[in-house]
């Protein structure tokens, strides 16, 4: 056996469903960022029975949990994906929704020195930069 896990592995400290499997497993399975409709559609597509309010409670429970990772886009929406690694940041593009995740120790040093000088403990937070892409900048100067 070679140790690398593959798929949807069992969510540590909430209780495993087939609905939380199947949406664990889509996300899993993608690579975007998608909103709770979006994945609602794909679940559906895939012939699972599942309500969007059972989607919504879920994500919930697997963000809670630190399973997945939350995305809020700017415009209201929040979206999710598989988390791919420890903690981490993203950078979005505002045009096309590229995203990619950053290690930021210069972050998680300031976030740490102002919760101390405020008297917090136990602290986490989230970090989003958006901005637009290579790809993007470069074809709208083509």
């Amino acid at each position: 056996m070679s140790g690398v896990a593959s798929g949807p592995q069992p969510v540590t400290g909430i209780r495993s469903t087939r609905q939380r499997a199947a949406i664990a497993d889509a996300l899993a399975g993608t690579e975007d960022f998608c909103s709770a409709q979006e994945l609602h559609e794909i679940l559906k597509a895939r012939g699972e029975s599942i309500g969007l309010t059972t989607v919504y409670r879920n994500l919930q429970a697997l963000s809670q949990a630190g399973q997945i990772d939350v995305l809020w886009d700017g415009s209201g929406e929040t979206r999710y994906r598989h988390c791919s690694s420890g903690h981490h940041h993203h950078l979005v593009c505002r045009e096309c929704g590229t995203t990619v995740e950053v290690q930021a120790e210069p972050v998680e040093r300031w976030a740490a020195k102002i919760a101390a000088q405020h008297g917090f403990t136990d602290i986490n937070h989230t970090v989003e930069v958006f901005g637009r892409c290579g790809d993007c900048h470069v074809a709208e100067n083509d």
